[in-house]
């Protein structure tokens, strides 16, 4: 929704399932104006954070699809400032793990799919907003084979899609930006490793720096950076020095916990089989040590909890499991909604360093019974109160 402040405050659709346009389209037809109600905003520009798998996208662009959602965005006050477009395919209901980082930015499969959702967000409604983004991959991933040695053609294809955007962005008249999202264990995952890889880019393309810093900037997502163990005001302070611009802020929160045997087990109820739950445990010297899921972290607990050692299981663990932003978990669980809540507080005393807020909660289906709410339109309604109460 639009804030009085300018800013504009989404929740990301990938929560709801559909991987057709069809089944997106029903989707936002079915919760977007619950959601709006239960919050009593009816009577004002509401933001839809839209998530379109390469399918829906290409469906979308297809026939009268395209004018006709725009339509029933315009008729109910509706409009789309962002869209997700880091899920290529399939996102709920089967096995996502390392694949929703598939293809990645060394396959111009991922270009085609990216253009495409702009050229669907220049159509829609934009509520006023000045700038549109779409959020996409860190590039990669580490895990993948062969990643290392395709940084270049990664590097390679960001820069022609930058020039790309900067033509449609002329076209249009809009200010258009790709945000790149750092994510535990992607070609970039934190602060530092962000702002080597733009420096590279940079470096390759001296004359270009300024369209590069332009059209690719970065989704910041909370969860993501908390979990690294990072302090918000010093992440920020160090991007903008760096020169790199936030696009996007996602609005997240992950669980943590001190270990003991007793709390990893209770890990065992946030395993599933569709999404990646990174997990980052930082040592008693301050060392991380890195996960690529959790059942090698429990794993590897489990092997070590015997040891005779101050600290076997290290200091605190950190999880990618974005869990609600409105109510925090029970002992032994805690949250990372203090880094969150950092961001709320620097994005309230600096509304104009990013305009762009959207909540995602997208694990809705596979959250712990107890911490699910029963309906999802009330669970959305509460994080929007939650973060508002905050803006």
């Amino acid at each position: 929704m639009l804030l009085p402040d300018g800013r504009h405050l989404s929740y990301c659709a990938n929560i709801h399932r559909g991987e057709t346009w069809a089944e997106t389209r029903a989707a936002l037809q079915a919760h977007i104006p619950r959601v709006r109600e239960l919050l009593g905003a009816t009577d004002r520009p509401f933001a839809v954070g839209l998530r379109l798998s390469a399918v829906a996208a290409r469906e979308l662009l297809a026939g009268n699809h395209l004018a006709d959602f725009r339509a029933w965005l315009e008729t109910d006050n509706l409009y789309v400032f962002t869209i997700n477009g880091f899920p290529f395919g399939s996102f709920h209901g089967t096995r996502v793990k390392e694949q929703v980082y598939a293809p990645d930015w060394s396959d111009p499969a991922r270009a085609a799919y990216t253009r495409d959702l702009f050229e669907i967000l220049v159509k829609l409604p934009s509520g006023g907003a000045t700038d549109r983004g779409v959020s996409t991959l860190p590039g990669s991933f580490k895990l993948f084979d062969g990643v290392a040695e395709k940084r270049p053609l990664i590097q390679s294809h960001l820069r022609d899609f930058a020039l790309w955007l900067e033509a449609l962005s002329a076209q249009t008249g809009e200010d258009l930006h790709l945000d790149l999202e750092p994510e535990p264990l992607g070609l970039f995952e934190n602060t530092a490793e962000t702002i080597e890889f733009f420096a590279e880019m940079t470096t390759r393309w001296p004359a270009e720096r300024g369209l590069l810093l332009r059209r690719l900037r970065v989704n910041y997502d909370t969860c993501h950076l908390a979990i690294e163990y990072e302090k918000a005001a010093e992440a920020l302070a160090k991007l903008n020095a760096a020169g790199l611009r936030i696009g996007k802020l996602h609005l997240s929160s992950a669980v943590s916990l001190v270990p003991s045997p007793a709390a990893v087990a209770a890990l065992e109820k946030f395993v599933d089989e569709v999404y990646l739950h990174q997990v980052i445990v930082r040592e008693a010297d301050g060392r991380l040590k890195r996960f690529h899921d959790l059942p090698p972290a429990l794993a590897w607990a489990q092997s070590h909890a015997g040891r005779n050692l101050p600290h076997p299981l290290g200091e605190e663990w950190r999880v990618h499991f974005h869990i609600p932003l409105h109510a925090g978990p029970a002992a032994p669980f805690g949250d990372t909604r203090p880094h969150l809540e950092e961001m709320l507080a620097l994005s309230r005393k600096h509304p104009a360093f990013c305009t762009h807020l959207e909540m995602e909660t997208y694990t809705w289906e596979v959250l712990p019974p107890e911490m699910r709410a029963p309906d999802v339109d009330e669970q959305l309604a509460a994080e929007y109160r939650w973060v508002m109460e905050r803006l």
